[in-house]
């Protein structure tokens, strides 16, 4: 059969027929059939047209069916827009607001009171967001720069004018409006006296205190002037090692005169013991003195210490003294904890430090501006792990002291003062003696609610400088147990004596 004419049209398509190109098959005839016709091409041009016409009207249903979909949408949407803009209107009336619905107040519920834990955890996070700080830094690195070359500068200036560091402390409580500090400042007990002094007052107060003791035992109070006030230990022991050979000399050998003298200009009395301070007090107080004798085999005269005579009876006093020079130790004035108890009160961690916290030699001035400065160097630069870490542990050391605060389930607040090197169980132990009852267990949580329970770890090792508050947290087994007992329990845990004092944290 024949394919359609070209210009034919189909009366179910628009567009002509696509012409296809005409089929070509290639069969081989039959071994034997010649020329005969093959029936496969008289299929393929019956079906020609059909498959035309199916080719044709592909795109076309594509496109209705598109259409369709596009105006069921717009319908849908024009049919919500009607029904959602309210009650109709003629043209020729004026136009109505629509009236609002009154408003049903839902009634409140009422609210349950937090757990325990819902409290801990909330106290956690009071702590964490009250200590930090609200003051805005510099925004970019130039600004960072420029803002401590400033300080560098001003502190420059400040230590070549000799001005001291009460003067350049910016943050002085003295200025108008400043905030009073949490402590007055960091003081010490004297323990020969009792009496409490002020840090800048220490050394002075015992200097006193050892001189005004030179009337009771003057052997004793030389043993601790040498001690004491000798800062280079190694110094101060092979000073004292000598002397005791002298004393061992002496004691083992009464007999000979050679040694009970003691030649003041001898190359090792002069470099061991001469320059130990006090060291001229002790051998006069044990029985020592000066005199200015011939130099065996030549005509010249030198001082030497000479032991007295009656001091010879008195040859196991000497010994006692050799061991009471070996096993002395320096005075130390101990740290004065200045406990206080403050009502709950939510500045808890709040901390106006004095300038006995941050108070520095020059030649830590010196080097703080040098570590100010290689800080600013390496702010731009990337930094390991173990960098970082030594930076913060250099940067720890600075503070000698520490303020801590720890708050009880009732709120109350317990203060005290510690160096920034003891450790964290002088904290446990602080705690536990002003407690009405030592023995209930308890936990000591930091910033974050972290747990401290290594004890060991120095206050500047766990970041407790210069400042903290922490939270004690009961046994929870063992308050079950006094619950369950029945027991009356007192209003705070803290001593009576201690509550009686109670302040107003401001």
């Amino acid at each position: 059969m024949a394919g359609c004419q070209p210009s034919r049209r189909c009366r179910h398509a628009r567009l002509p027929f696509p012409q296809l190109p005409p089929a070509r098959v290639n069969v081989q005839p039959p071994f034997g059939m010649g020329d005969r016709p093959d029936p496969a091409n008289d299929v393929l041009e019956m079906r020609r047209p059909l498959l035309q016409h199916r080719l044709s009207r592909v795109p076309t249903r594509r496109r209705r069916r598109r259409k369709s979909c596009a105006r069921l949408a717009g319908e849908i949407k024009a049919d919500l827009k009607f029904k959602t803009a309210g009650p109709g209107q003629k043209l020729s009336e004026p136009s109505r607001v629509p009236k609002e619905k009154p408003k049903t107040e839902a009634t409140p519920k009422p609210r349950q009171a937090p757990t325990d834990e819902a409290q801990m955890a909330a106290a956690a996070a009071l702590a964490r967001m009250e200590l930090k700080p609200k003051a805005k830094l510099p925004s970019s690195q130039e600004a960072i720069k420029n803002q401590v070359r400033k300080e560098l500068m001003a502190e420059a200036a400040a230590s070549e004018k000799g001005l001291s560091e009460e003067e350049k402390d910016l943050t002085s409580p003295d200025k108008e409006g400043a905030a009073a500090p949490s402590v007055s400042g960091v003081y010490f007990i004297c323990p020969l006296t009792g009496a409490v002094v002020k840090k800048d007052k220490k050394e002075k107060h015992l200097r006193e205190a050892i001189e005004s003791y030179f009337s009771v035992d003057p052997v004793a109070a030389s043993i601790m002037e040498i001690h004491t006030f000798n800062k280079d230990r190694e110094k101060v022991r092979v000073g004292v090692e000598t002397m005791a050979k002298y004393l061992d000399n002496i004691y083992l050998h009464p007999e000979e005169e050679k040694y009970r003298r003691i030649k003041l200009q001898n190359k090792v009395f002069q470099e061991r013991i001469s320059c130990l301070e006090g060291i001229h007090r002790f051998f006069q107080a044990i029985g020592f003195e000066t005199k200015t004798l011939p130099v065996p085999g030549q005509e010249t005269t030198e001082e030497y210490y000479v032991l007295k005579e009656e001091m010879l009876t008195k040859l196991e006093d000497l010994k006692d003294y050799k061991e009471q020079l070996l096993s002395s130790e320096p005075v130390r004035a101990q740290l004065d904890r200045q406990l206080c108890v403050f009502k709950p009160s939510p500045e808890a961690a709040r901390f106006e430090l004095p300038n006995d916290f941050y108070n520095l030699t020059a030649e830590e001035i010196k080097r703080e501006q040098r570590l100010r400065t290689e800080a600013v160097e390496k702010a731009s630069m990337l930094r390991t792990r173990a960098m970082r870490e030594k930076e913060e542990q250099r940067e720890m050391r600075k503070y000698n002291y520490t303020l801590m605060r720890v708050r009880f389930p009732d709120g109350y607040i317990l203060q005290g003062t510690f160096y920034a090197r003891e450790s964290v169980s002088a904290l446990y132990n602080f705690v536990r003696e002003a407690l009405r009852d030592d023995w209930l267990p308890f936990e000591l949580l930091g910033p974050g609610g972290l747990k401290l329970t290594d004890e060991n770890l120095a206050f500047n090792e766990c970041g407790l400088v210069p400042s903290a508050l922490l939270t004690l947290a009961w046994d929870a087994a063992v308050m079950a147990d006094i619950q369950a007992s029945g027991e009356e329990q007192p209003a705070s845990p803290l001593k009576p004596e201690l509550l009686s004092r109670v302040q107003t944290l401001s």
